[in-house]
């Protein structure tokens, strides 16, 4: 017989209304917004009886002749019933409480409040109180277990959590429900309800099911749900016998169930379609009277009256019965008696070790997966039934034969066994899109990003999306229509990409309004796949990807191309692009403990697409949840946890994680959070917005948005060693982006890198003299390890000044060891360049070519401008006796390679150990060979020569170099480094021209000022002798040489080709009267012939000091070069 719905009738003004009996069932008592409880004698009664207990009454609760309510004045008040008589205040709250409830004998009452705080409340001695805290946001509802030991609770926070009522700890919390600010804001109440009597099983209403979890597992044991729910599932309330349970919905239906076979027995819809807000079964009778949030009260009548009797009559029958018919998969409406003592654990337990098939189809007629994270046993569910029976008897004393004593005693033996107190598993978080707030709000932001922002409203007025940037003066904003229901949006300085769920009638779709677009078309529609939503969606440069719930992600073309397609291990969880970089976050397994399992994946979608992390796990804080996911402005991935650590990705470290703030530490209060929007990493800024007493923003008003600073999490911060460790490797870390930019050819300030740099040096050498003061000189050389060249020089000053001599040697072994390095790192890059010019020429090496020739004259000419005689003696050198470069001959390995800097000694002489050699076969004696002998000699000569050709390029095509100066090169730095030593008057002894031991022997030793004396001066030499003076005088801040001749080079580029060309004409004339250059001159003619030989056998030095550019190569050089090969 279905229930009989009465009349509504009006019992309090538009509000939120609760209702319940009294213990005898004899009356309903109501309570509402206008701050009346009234007690109506039954739904007919015209004049129910009226207490007004306050402004507003939120909830109320009746038992043992006490009605306590819950009152907007911040108190819960007390009336003696059925008189109204005010009884005193049972607690107070500094906000007011939203729901109070009784235990079951009425001696304790709990109250939960808006201030996340749950009282329980000795209602005969109201000093006695206990506080639960834990929610982090307002408290919705309450549930006492009927033994008294559990108190449940749900909180805007979005959890459910168990608590402990003695030791007042929570036992277990549960992220089931949409987080909100507030109770008004709530998408729905949650008024959730313990099972009576046993109470084995607690009810929770989530979304459009209600979850039931077993009491000391904590598992959830099954989910009631029905098709005709279509809303979210506001309330629930058990029969007084525990065998069904009512379920109201925020559209106005009430659904029963039978929990023992849960199928749905009754259906009644609300007549106006409202919230149902309050429900209560009679304590005896099949009558059920419920509210609405319009203040109506409304009663069902003869529920589950003879459906009751029939369903548990089959049940008790049934269990006499053979146990293969128990579990027969035909009838749906036995499957075991969940409502008896023990029956929980006998229907689990024989759910988990009956047949496969059986068990399939328990699972569908049922309609719910099954449950088996609280079984202990390892079987796998292909136990038959004589193993069940042997089983049974084994964990009884008295073994049983027959099948039908066995069954009868499994719920005693069942009952015995321990139960699962291990790690129990974390519901997944659902996917989300970062910058976005909650979907169930009806003014809510689809996204907030360093673009703009999209604001959508979804009201009884209007369904619409707006969109505003950021940069109004190339942007205007966007108003759009919303009737497809559109829940995810990303925004880029390119286009809008929107998405929505499918429905019945239509498939999920992308939308994306290309307002970059150069065409007329500036918006295009893709529609997925039967069965197959969008989950989230995001924007890079040129392109968009969507992911679905089919696990695969979708890219497209901005222009509407479908590209590549790919599947992704795990359900995704969030996505975001920047530039060429996709991001995504997706979980790669069940967490435990309330931990969430994600893995991360980072591709590069460039022309070379590849993929940098590989599922690696997201290392989230732990029991939290990721909230926010993107990159910095500069293109590094980071992500924030609920937990308010945000971390950035090491590029440095191998593309570890680094924690670089905390937001909670910037929160005044519990409850306050930090909504992120940006970060920025030059300057290091991290744009959030406040949200007092929520986890997101409204939208209106305008939220403000604050910076916060990164700190990184490193020991003893107040110390002033402490603060200097972490500024200096935070901003090595928040520099590492400018490697990346470097390694994929993007454009960068140099000026930023080299602020940087200094700012890492300072703060390194600020650490040393620290050290120094505290003696930890050992300190002191780890320190000096991290620091330039240059730097190191500082240190080594400081520690002589501080007569700290050992330090001072240690740091000078450092020093020496690091500009091995430098010239061991050039090494390495030359013979990769090496390598490719083999491939390059591979089967050319006779032939004179356009990548052999006028990359000899381009490298003797930069040598030239930058006044660096060394490169050029090099140059010379191996022109000179190199006749094949590609050949394996011995002339080529008798070369040896000298770097810039590095000096090269006889063998009779010290050993240098900055010498580098071409091969660690070949000593260093090999400079010693009979054709060197005249070294000096064809350095000269080769340099004139050079300078001729570059005199004949100048005629024909004047090469035009870049005003932009170049970045210093390692094997420069290394260079300057050496130069700086050598002129310390206790190192140049160490300082040699690299010439072998008879041509010293004919010339004698120079200190190395006489011997640059000896080379022909360039052009830009004699013009910077003339011009020093002028340039001190304009930049007085220039000290070292290094940095002179580098301003020099800076404006003598700025010359015109003429005067360059007029200055290295007058540097040879001006070397007419040297006498060592009259000397030369007697073999010019020969040594011009040899040089023209070796041009035309295309010789190329393998072994440059200066890095080779062969790519970069003017079409005027290429010309020009051509054109001087032919004459």
């Amino acid at each position: 017989m279905p229930a009989t719905q009465k009349p509504m009738r009006y019992g309090h003004t538009e509000g939120h209304t609760d209702v319940c009996f009294d213990d005898s069932g004899s009356c309903i008592v109501t309570c509402g917004s206008d701050g009346d409880v009234r007690i109506w004698e039954d739904l007919d009664d015209d004049d129910p009886k009226s207490i007004n207990v306050g402004e507003k009454a939120y909830s109320c609760a009746l038992k043992n002749g006490k009605l306590v309510t819950a009152v907007s004045n911040n108190t819960i008040q007390v009336h003696t019933f059925p008189e109204g008589v005010p009884d005193g205040i049972l607690t107070r709250f500094t906000t007011n409480a939203n729901h109070v409830v009784f235990n079951k004998d009425g001696t304790k009452a709990a109250a939960g409040s808006s201030d996340f705080l749950v009282k329980v409340v000795d209602v005969l001695d109201c000093s006695q109180q206990k506080t639960l805290r834990g929610h982090d946001a307002p408290v919705l509802s309450l549930s006492f277990d009927p033994k008294d030991v559990f108190l449940a609770s749900a909180s805007c926070d979005g959890s459910v959590r168990v608590w402990q009522i003695s030791d007042q700890t929570c036992a277990v919390s549960w992220p089931l429900l949409q987080k909100c600010n507030d109770v008004i804001n709530a998408k729905s109440i949650c008024r959730l309800a313990w099972q009576p009597k046993s109470g084995k099983l607690l009810a929770v209403p989530v979304e459009k099911s209600v979850k039931l979890y077993g009491r000391e597992t904590w598992s959830n044991r099954f989910d009631l749900s029905d098709n005709f729910i279509s809303q979210t599932l506001n309330i629930v309330t058990w029969s007084p016998c525990g065998q069904f349970i009512a379920a109201g919905s925020v559209n106005g239906l009430i659904i029963v169930w039978n929990v023992e076979t849960k199928a749905c027995v009754e259906r009644v819809k609300h007549e106006k379609g409202y919230a149902i807000c309050g429900l209560a079964w009679h304590p005896t009778c099949s009558r059920i009277a419920y509210t609405d949030a319009e203040g109506n009260l409304g009663l069902l009548e003869n529920v589950c009256d003879a459906s009751g009797k029939i369903s548990s009559s089959k049940v008790s029958s049934r269990v006499e019965k053979d146990y293969n018919d128990l579990f027969d998969g035909d009838d749906t409406s036995n499957t075991g008696d969940f409502m008896n003592d023990n029956a929980v654990e006998t229907s689990s337990f024989s759910k988990g070790i009956i047949h496969d098939d059986e068990d399939d189809d328990i699972m569908l007629a049922s309609g719910h997966p099954r449950q088996r994270s609280h079984f202990l046993e390892d079987d796998e569910n292909s136990v038959d039934v004589p193993v069940l029976k042997t089983g049974a008897g084994l964990l009884k004393e008295d073994e049983e034969d027959d099948q039908a004593d066995s069954i009868h005693n499994l719920p005693l033996v069942t009952s015995q066994r321990p139960s699962y107190d291990g790690p129990m598993p974390t519901p997944r978080q659902k996917p989300f899109q970062p910058g976005s707030t909650p979907l169930h709000l009806t003014h809510r932001f689809m996204v907030w990003n360093s673009i703009g922002i999209i604001r959508c409203y979804n009201d009884e007025q209007d369904n619409a999306i707006d969109v505003e940037f950021h940069d109004t003066s190339i942007y205007h904003a966007t108003h759009l229509s919303n009737t497809l229901n559109y829940t995810v949006a990303d925004l880029s300085h390119e286009a809008i990409l929107l998405a929505c769920e499918s429905t019945d009638e239509l498939a999920s779709k992308l939308h994306c309004l290309h307002f970059s677009s150069w065409d007329s078309s500036k918006e295009w529609i893709v529609d997925m796949p039967e069965n197959e939503d969008i989950e989230a969606i995001c924007l890079g440069q040129g392109w968009a990807a969507a992911a679905t719930s089919a696990l695969l992600l979708r890219l497209f073309s901005i222009g509407g191309v479908q590209k590549e397609i790919f599947s992704l291990p795990g359900p995704v969880v969030s996505m975001a692009g920047h530039g060429e970089q996709l991001f995504i976050v997706y979980h790669r397994g069940t967490g435990f403990d309330g931990d969430q399992c994600l893995g991360v994946q980072l591709l590069e979608l460039g022309k070379k697409k590849k993929q940098i992390l590989h599922g690696d796990p997201l290392p989230l804080t732990r029991k939290s949840y990721l909230v926010w996911i993107g990159f910095s402005a500069e293109g590094t991935p980071c992500f924030v946890d609920s937990e308010g650590i945000v971390q950035m990705l090491n590029r440095g470290l191998g593309n570890t994680w680094t924690p670089v703030c905390n937001t909670r530490e910037h929160c005044k209060g519990k409850s306050d959070h930090y909504w992120i929007v940006g970060i920025h990493e030059n300057p290091q800024q991290l744009r959030c917005i406040p949200c007092k007493g929520s986890r997101f923003p409204p939208t209106l008003p305008r939220p403000a948005v604050a910076i916060l600073s990164f700190k990184l999490p490193y020991c003893q911060i107040a110390t002033e060693k402490g603060q200097m460790e972490e500024q200096y490797w935070r901003s090595v870390m928040f520099h590492n982006h400018l490697d990346y930019l470097a390694k994929n050819n993007y454009e960068y300030e140099e000026s930023t890198k080299n602020q940087a740099i200094k700012q890492q040096q300072e703060l390194l050498i600020k650490m040393l003299a620290l050290s120094c003061k505290l003696e930890r000189e050992f300190r002191c050389v780890e320190l000096a390890d991290l620091m330039t060249p240059n730097a190191v020089n500082l240190a080594i000053k400081y520690a002589s000044r501080s007569r700290r001599l050992i330090l001072a040697q240690r740091l000078s072994e450092l020093a020496v060891e690091k500009a091995a390095e430098l010239a061991a790192t050039q090494v390495e890059e030359e013979e990769v360049e090496e390598d490719f010019r083999k491939k390059l020429n591979a089967g050319y090496s006779n032939t004179a070519t356009e990548w052999s020739q006028p990359m000899v004259t381009n490298q003797v000419e930069e040598a030239e401008d930058t006044g660096e005689a060394d490169d050029t003696e090099e140059v010379a050198e191996i022109h000179k006796h190199e006749q094949n470069p590609f050949s394996k001959s011995a002339n080529s390995s008798d070369v040896p390679v000298v770097k810039s800097g590095a000096v090269v000694s006889s063998s009779q002489g010290r050993v240098n150990p900055f010498k580098v050699s071409a091969s660690s076969k070949e000593p260093a004696t090999s400079v010693n060979s009979a054709r060197s002998t005249n070294i000096l000699d064809n350095m000269n000569k080769s340099y004139r020569k050079s300078a001729l050709n570059r005199a004949t390029n100048n005629e024909k095509s004047p090469v035009i170099k870049p005003l932009v100066p170049k970045a210093k090169s390692k094997q420069a730095s290394a260079a300057s480094y050496f130069q700086k030593r050598t002129s310390q008057a206790d190192k140049t002894e160490e300082v040699k021209e690299e010439s072998p031991k008879n041509s010293l022997s004919e010339t004698p030793a120079m200190c190395p000022q006489n011997t640059e004396n000896q080379r022909p001066k360039t052009g830009f030499q004699m013009w910077l002798e003339e011009n020093r003076s002028s340039i001190l005088s304009d930049n007085p801040d220039l000290s070292d040489e290094a940095d002179i001749i580098k301003k020099g080079m800076l404006l003598f580029r700025v010359l015109s080709a003429d005067e360059r060309k007029a200055w290295a004409t007058k540097a040879k004339g001006g070397k007419a009267s040297d006498g060592v250059e009259a000397k030369k001159r007697k073999c010019v003619d020969d040594e011009s012939q040899e040089m023209e030989n070796q041009k035309e056998k295309a010789t190329e030095n393998l072994n440059l000091p200066k890095k080779h550019k062969p790519l970069d190569l003017s079409t005027n050089q290429k010309l020009s070069a051509f054109a001087f090969k032919q004459d």
